[in-house]
């Protein structure tokens, strides 16, 4: 059994540990707050951008319009875009986005490169000897749009070179504090069938594409501006809402870490008391022992 002065040094380094625990839990509370606040100014320029496709893509002759828009009959290679954190200490949050992306990519039909943002995504793509064509690590903690821009970039030169017959972004839906869900959405080519979820609106009659526009210069001039522009928002979105998720997983697991110092510190403090009063009484055991003996001697 550990002594007095052992059971009080893991108290005092539990101690220490519960003090950090608790501080980055706070920290990440303040980082989910403004991430999520992030993602709300972007929502309005997403829902117009959004609004001007949808009408556009709606017109006669769609299929001519846009190379962005046009799906690939023979597609011979992909790339996908993986959002995953630099740091750990946030559960499962980077193990989820991978499995996620192993999941749905490891046995794919084509080729496949991998663009990870987020160091540790990398580093587990690395590991895994996955093909990765590009890395972004060291994302601002408040990411501005043009710190992100270049993959959305990245994104359409490949696409537009033939390189990369389809796009996918993978990256982690903030639902709530508690819940993160690791999503896959195609990027490229832009699919309106199936784009429900691609903008959130709040205000969903806002989308609605019957009004009749009259674009200037041209549909082809707006849409060679918006699309690219478009992609680049939606990776930008990914990452922040990534950052919001990442940080909600840290918060947590710091809080479950907390809680587990605060628990393993009070059977501590309780085996430290029963130690010193198993002390104190063989002392007294001692002393009466002696006394005993001196009584008999006389």
């Amino acid at each position: 059994m550990a002594n007095t002065r052992e059971i009080r040094l893991r108290i005092k380094s539990i101690k220490n540990i519960s003090q950090v625990t608790r501080a980055l839990q706070a920290v990440s509370a303040s980082r989910v707050r403004k991430a999520m606040d992030m993602v709300q100014a972007t929502r309005p320029y997403a829902t117009k951008a959004w609004q001007v496709l949808t009408h556009i893509a709606k017109q006669p002759g769609r299929s001519n319009l846009h190379p962005l828009l046009l799906e690939r009959p023979d597609v011979k290679s992909a790339l996908v875009v993986m959002v995953s954190g630099d740091r750990g200490l946030a559960g499962p949050y980077n193990t989820n986005v991978l499995r996620h992306t192993l999941s749905h990519f490891q046995n794919y039909p084509v080729p496949v490169r991998f663009i990870p943002v987020g160091r540790k995504g990398s580093e587990l793509l690395f590991r895994r000897g996955l093909n990765v064509m590009a890395q972004f690590i060291d994302v601002p903690a408040e990411p501005k749009f043009s710190d992100v821009s270049a993959i959305g970039r990245i994104l359409v030169d490949e696409f537009l070179a033939g390189t990369a017959d389809e796009v996918f972004l993978v990256y982690t839906d903030f639902v709530n504090m508690i819940r993160q869900v690791p999503v896959i959405k195609k990027l490229l080519p832009l699919e309106f069938e199936h784009a429900e979820g691609l903008v959130q609106s709040d205000n969903p009659s806002q989308t609605d594409a019957s009004a009749s526009y009259i674009y200037e210069p041209g549909q082809y001039e707006i849409l060679e501006e918006i699309v690219p522009r478009f992609t680049a928002l939606q990776v930008y979105q990914a990452v922040l809402e990534s950052f919001a998720s990442e940080h909600a997983a840290r918060m947590v697991a710091m809080k479950n870490a907390t809680d587990n110092a605060s628990e393993l510190g009070k059977g501590l403090t309780l085996e430290y008391n029963k130690v010193r009063q198993q002390g104190i009484t063989n002392e007294m055991l001692d002393i009466a022992g002696g006394a005993e003996a001196l009584a008999q001697a006389s």
